[in-house]
């Protein structure tokens, strides 16, 4: 049986470390890869991985002629945050009648910020026989995938709550920028009110997607978040952080249900937290589920989930999909095209 043929669209931290796993998978063919950075621009795709060796896939800012070229089964997808950003390029994809997996964050339940938007995908992937799906750590597993399947075993749940907590020291640059290390206050929320930065996108998703795995239809969804101020002076890799300057954020999501917070999903990343993942089942039985050392780090999970999910999404019906509308979520270890009805026909 064919390779699963598969185009890594974005070479950002992320993208690359898609790339990296989607490469060292049995059964799947990594064929393209699309970047507007200059200066990845031409590129050998093995090369600027580490692999250790030139693939002979250069990597293009020409995203029609990769699509077109290489007919992939799957694009594995890490640009920007919200839907209505990336929106040509999942139409581009679809088009070439490639499904779409995607770390955008917005994409995870896309019906609460654009559900035009979500109308419009869904229909378009239906006509092209795609699917496309937003997944990732958060939304897609630990806020959400993970909370449903823990209560698996409930009887009856009365109320969630998780909170995580991140050392952003720990994290990359380009996450601790987000989150604003270092700025004043004040700045802080003119950035993330102008969109400059974002700090954490997809409380609200989580919330809803982990509603509609429950089978409830939430009252209302809240979410917000602010930024932590701190009163010493704090170092990272990236940033000196001084007294009255902003060490990281503190946001959270909530969803009620019959006018009781029946959802509540928390957040702090700051420079020189504990780390640690907490969520609470109040139900039948009660579930307290805990992760310290070490935390489940992001990035690597982000990429792996975006893999694994390969046959789950080309398994599935076309249109627009959730981790609500897959099967359970897990590793892929065996060879990929080992999955019966995993391929759809040969282009």
């Amino acid at each position: 049986m064919q390779p699963v043929r598969v185009v890594v669209y974005g070479l950002g931290p992320i993208g690359r470390l898609i790339a990296d796993v989607a490469l060292k998978k049995r059964g799947v063919e990594v064929v393209g890869a699309i970047d507007i950075d200059p200066e990845k621009v031409g590129k050998d795709l093995g090369e600027f991985t580490g692999l250790g060796k030139a693939l002979g896939i250069k990597i293009s800012d020409d995203a029609d002629k990769v699509l077109e070229e290489t007919k992939p089964y799957v694009v594995l997808h890490a640009t920007r945050t919200y839907l209505d950003q990336v929106y040509p390029e999942i139409v581009r994809s679809v088009k070439a009648k490639s499904s779409f997996i995607s770390t955008c964050e917005t994409l995870a339940y896309p019906w609460h910020r654009y559900p035009y938007l979500a109308i419009l995908i869904d229909e378009m992937a239906k006509k092209y026989g795609a699917r496309v799906l937003g997944t990732g750590i958060g939304p897609g597993y630990r806020w959400d995938s993970l909370i449903g399947v823990l209560t698996a075993v409930c009887a009856d749940v009365r109320k969630i709550k998780a909170l995580l907590s991140l050392d952003a020291a720990k994290r990359r640059a380009s996450f601790q920028k987000k989150i604003g290390l270092s700025m004043d206050p004040e700045e802080f929320k003119k950035a993330l009110s102008e969109g400059k930065i974002t700090a954490h996108v997809g409380y609200a998703e989580s919330v809803l997607l982990l509603a509609s795995m429950l089978g409830v239809k939430l009252d209302k969804v809240e979410e917000t978040q602010e930024p932590l101020v701190t009163g010493e002076h704090l170092e990272t890799q990236y940033f000196k952080i001084e007294p009255g300057q902003v060490k990281g954020i503190r946001g959270y999501g909530s969803g009620y249900l019959n006018g009781e917070e029946f959802i509540h999903l928390e957040m702090i990343a700051a420079a020189g937290v504990d780390e640690y993942h907490d969520i609470r089942i109040e139900g039948e039985p009660p579930i307290h589920w805990r992760n310290e050392k070490p935390l489940i780090p992001g990035d690597i999970a982000t990429a792996a989930i975006v893999v694994n999910m390969i046959p789950r999404v080309l398994e599935a019906p076309a249109g627009l999909l959730t981790m609500r509308d897959l099967l359970l979520p897990t590793s892929i270890l065996g060879d990929f095209t080992a999955w019966k009805g995993l391929l759809p026909p040969i282009k």
